[in-house]
Order: C-alpha cells, then structure tokens, then sequence
C-alpha cells in the first residue's frame, strides 16, 4: 500500500461508540526482553508487541545464542535468561531501525565480554549514539566506529569493566541511561551513574520500575545519581505486558475531534507507561475521561469542540505529534514545549509537523523547544511520513475530519504497530453504525 485515503467520519461519528484493542507497549515489551534474557532461568512474557521493532529485538538476543521462543498467535515471548551469559561472543548484530533495540543492545553487550560488530538501518545510522558510546568506553569497552563518529556502524570489543562510575548526557534520548541501568547487573561490582540532563524521566521511571519487578533495586542518592548495587539477579517466571498507551493515544484523540466515545481494552489510569499524561491533556481540551472495567473511556465534547492547550510535553514527546494532529481543530492556538529533542527521532518531528501543517494551509510557528499551532480548517493534503510511523498515524486521525487527507508510505507503521489502519477502520466502523 502506497498511500491511504482517510475517510472523513465526523458527521456520521458524532455521539457515537467504540471500543478497540491495540497491541502490547512497545517500550515494555522491549525492556522485558533484555530483563528476561539477563534473568537467571526461564521468563514467560505475556501480551507483547509484534512490530519490525521488537522482531528486530528478538533477532539481536537470538543471534546473541539466548533462546528466545516467540508466538505471535497468542502474543507471547519465552526467554530462556542465562543470568547475563552470552553464548556466541563474536557476532555480528543488525537493529535495523529499532531505536530501542540500538540502546539497550549495545549497552548489553558494552559492559560484558566479547568482540562485537552492531550495524543498523540508514534511518537508525543517523540518530544519535554517542553519548552511549562515550559511556562505554568509560567503562573500559573499545568502541570502533566504522563509518560517522558516534553512529552507527561500530564494533565494540571489551575484556570487562574498568570501573563503576560513568557519566551519562539523555539531552538527545533517555533510552542511553536506561540501557546502562538494565545492564548494569554485568558489573560484578555495581554502577553508579552521574546523569546529564532530565529529559524522559518518565521512561526511566517504567524502567527503574521493572527491574524491581524482576528482583534489582535502584537507588537514587541524589537528583542526579542512579546507583544499582552490585550482587543482584533478575528472575521472574512470567511478566505481563500492558497495552500500548502510544498507540491508544490516536484512538482518544479521535474521540475528542469526532464528539465520540472510544475505549480501548486494557488502559487503566495505574498504568506504567508516561503517555498516560496524555489523557490529562484531552481533559484540558474539554473531554471526559473514565475508568471503566474494560479500560479508559475518552468522550469528546458534542460537535467535537476542543480548546487549545499550553502543555509542556518533555515527559511524553511521542504524543507531541498526536497533540499537533488535532490541533487545527481547537478554538485557540496549541503550544507544544519541551519538545526540541524530537528533531532526533525517527525523523525530525518537530519539522514534520511544520510540513504536515503547511501542506493542509495550518498556520505554525517554530520557538525554541517547541511549536505553535494555530486554528484553521485543514483542507485536503498529501502526507509525507518521512518513513515516521508516528507521523502517519498522528495525521491520520486529523483525515477523520477533514476531507481528502492521503497518508504517504502508511506501512511505515509496520515499526510498532503494523495493522494500525485495520484498527482504524474497525473503530470507524463502530462508531458510524452505532
């Protein structure tokens, strides 16, 4: 599929319901995967994401000689963990563009023993590494670089850890301290971390949360200082792993621009996950936001009106893009800030937008860290992607309401969530014949 054509729903959605399911949190799934394979024995991880992402993933622990047994049926994973050991300590290992993967992976296989060459998508090749990289080689890992400095492709080589104080800078990506934290048990001694920067605390928090539940303390002596103490093993037998809230994120704000319910099974206000933030969000802009058995329920003002919102979103950027999607439709202008490292991801988000935005005749203004979306009717425009899933699916959710919205490259969703579009048109379906 080249491209798709959005169906404009908003007249016939209108005080409609819905309810759907969306796959399993790209985030957890993939920090479970590196704590089972680190964990001493045999992990049942229930409800994860199958996407290029987490496949990429499993690859890397596969080739790692970690038995990985996957079954994409029933969406679970068995990780036989052998405690940090890796079996096949000279390999060659592809992350493709799975950011996640990039991170954690490298992290792993930087503070244990072995020779080690990690290349990556063109996509990934251009997205920052060398603040992990500087970290590594901190600790004593030999880090060669086989074409930019700080990217994509290198080999590490490493005869263990030379010491157990690093330094780490998260200004471009929280994913560099979180990949030091889960792989710190390889250090017999411990790891004590000095951080640079706050960005993405909340994505620390779901890790620093799920190596206590898989059995390893974290200790935070100061604002800046994570300390995980030396002599600890994870060990769980089974994990279960909550629905994305990035991808339930699209549906309630559908429900907000559409004046329409919408459920989605599974998310609950408890949840790990940073994104929740944004429910409180769709508050602002007028919405009614419940906890049902069956999971949150977003209900959009009648007629869809929403307000513009000033929101500082550092702590859970993804949603930044879905945010800006409904936007035009607010009745002031929406402030996104604290959004500047987003030009570092899969693409540069903040410039996407600013492209999305112009094309449909959406006025913006760029500011440090941030962008200003003001009201206007969205008229009919071709989406370029820029081989971002987020991007797609973001602007997709604007098409419900204005007409003649087309989605460039739509499979691009493939990265996490590969039948976006089915979902899309099951809950469309839904709520115009409810």
């Amino acid at each position: 599929m080249d491209e798709y054509l959005v169906k404009n729903i908003f007249d016939k959605a209108r005080g409609g319901k819905a309810c759907v399911s969306v796959p399993g949190s790209k985030s957890i799934t993939n920090r479970a995967l590196l704590l089972a394979a680190l964990s001493d024995g045999e992990c049942r991880l229930n409800g994860a994401l199958f996407s290029d992402d987490s496949r990429h993933f499993l690859s890397c622990v596969q080739a790692l000689g970690i038995r990985a047994d996957a079954d994409e049926e029933k969406k679970s994973v068995v990780v036989g963990g052998l405690g940090g050991d890796i079996p096949n300590r000279e390999e060659s290992i592809y992350v493709g563009s799975a950011g996640t993967a990039a991170r954690f992976i490298t992290a792993f296989l930087g503070t244990s023993k072995g020779n080690f060459y990690l290349d990556a998508s063109e996509q990934m090749k251009k997205r920052p590494m060398a603040p992990l990289l500087k970290a590594l080689r901190e600790l004593g890992c030999q880090v060669i670089c086989a074409e930019e400095e700080g990217h994509f492709p290198f080999r590490l080589i490493s005869d263990g850890v030379k010491t157990n104080e690093i330094s780490i800078d998260i200004g471009d990506s929280s994913q560099f301290l979180s990949a030091l934290l889960i792989s710190a048990v390889c250090i017999e001694d411990g790891l004590k971390i000095k951080v640079l920067g706050t960005h993405g605390m909340s994505y620390i928090n779901i890790t620093t949360e799920m190596m206590k539940q898989f059995g390893v303390e974290v200790e935070r002596p100061a604002e800046d200082i994570f300390y995980v103490p030396g002599g600890q093993n994870y060990h769980l037998g089974e994990y279960d792993i909550e629905p994305d809230m990035s991808a339930a994120a699209y549906f309630y704000a559908a429900a907000a621009i559409l004046g329409c319910s919408v459920t989605v099974n599974g998310v609950h206000r408890s949840m790990l996950q940073g994104d929740e933030r944004f429910l409180d969000v769709l508050e602002q802009m007028g919405c009614t936001v419940e906890e049902t058995s069956e999971g949150v329920c977003v209900t959009g003002s009648e007629g869809g009106k929403i307000h513009g919102v000033d929101v500082d979103m550092s702590a859970f950027s993804d949603q930044a893009l879905t945010l800006a999607a409904i936007a035009p439709f607010a009745d002031t202008p929406t402030c996104i800030r604290g959004i500047g490292h987003i030009r570092h991801q899969e693409c540069d988000r903040i410039n996407a937008i600013v492209d999305a935005c112009a094309c449909m005749g959406i006025k913006t203004e760029e500011f440090d860290g941030g962008i200003r979306i003001f009201p206007g009717e969205p008229k009919a425009a071709n989406i370029q992607t820029f081989e971002d899933h987020r991007v797609a699916m973001s602007f997709a959710i604007t098409g419900l309401r204005a007409s003649g919205i087309t989605i460039e490259n739509p499979m691009c969703c493939r990265k996490t969530f590969e039948n976006f579009f089915e979902v899309l048109e099951e809950m469309t379906g839904k709520l115009v014949n409810s």
